[in-house]
């Protein structure tokens, strides 16, 4: 976890989002990573296959995940796995550990590992296995999720343009599937804002999330509180 420019105490996360196809991600988590990139966090999106069994040709929809990381302002990465045919076996867990090594991520999204989608089964059960040491890992909602009970959330309000951006990116999908309605994200976006007493948000269910609690290193006398000071 690196210093943020902001200031000496303010310390940056490394992110990193992982998606069976193109618009996974910004359908899941995309309003959580425009946050993250809002307090200034580093965040890289890998996506694991080229989406070569959905609406649209291979490279049109690559071009559209480039651009929706661009509006992000996330790095894209491609696992060059082919739709429909991942399996959590050794080259998936492979390629995930090494996005989250190269990344330094200390912050791991992915899908909900309860879906109907047999890629996004299988990433999930790859990424568990790949970020074992990681301390942050939260599973994300798709449409295809079969069972989904959030404990975390994260508010999105400032942030929802941003996501319905990223995923009007994905041409291809937002006319050919329902999924991606963008009426649907929003509703979405207000219920669990609504369950996060918020106006618009995100849901997690934690696979692990260890909360660090320690105080920044370094602190001046100054910046102690005065309760701290008269304990020592």
């Amino acid at each position: 976890m690196a210093q943020a420019p902001g200031g000496p105490h303010v310390m940056m996360r490394s992110v990193l989002a992982v998606g069976a196809h193109p618009d996974d991600i910004e359908l899941g988590c995309g309003g959580a990573l425009a946050a993250h990139r809002a307090a200034g966090d580093a965040v890289t999106m890998l996506v694991v296959t080229g989406g070569q069994n959905g609406p649209g040709a291979t490279g049109g929809r690559r071009r559209e995940a480039e651009a929706a990381a661009r509006s992000l302002d996330c790095l894209l990465v491609w696992g060059s796995l082919v739709d429909c045919e991942v399996t959590a076996g050794a080259v998936t867990i492979a390629l995930i550990e090494r996005a989250i090594t190269e990344a330094e991520a200390d912050v791991v999204y992915v899908h909900a590992p309860d879906d109907s989608h047999q890629d996004h089964r299988a990433v999930a059960a790859a990424t568990i296995s790949a970020a074992r040491h990681s301390r942050r890992i939260l599973h994300y909602r798709s449409p295809s999720t079969t069972r989904f009970e959030p404990s975390l959330f994260v508010d999105i309000s400032a942030h929802l343009d941003r996501k319905i951006a990223a995923l009007s990116c994905h041409s291809s999908q937002v006319e050919n599937s329902a999924m991606v309605d963008p009426e649907v994200v929003v509703a979405s976006a207000r219920h669990y804002g609504a369950q996060a007493r918020v106006r618009y948000a995100e849901a997690f269910v934690p696979g692990r999330f260890v909360w660090d609690l320690a105080a920044p290193p370094h602190l001046t006398d100054l910046e102690i509180p005065s309760y701290a000071r008269a304990a020592a």
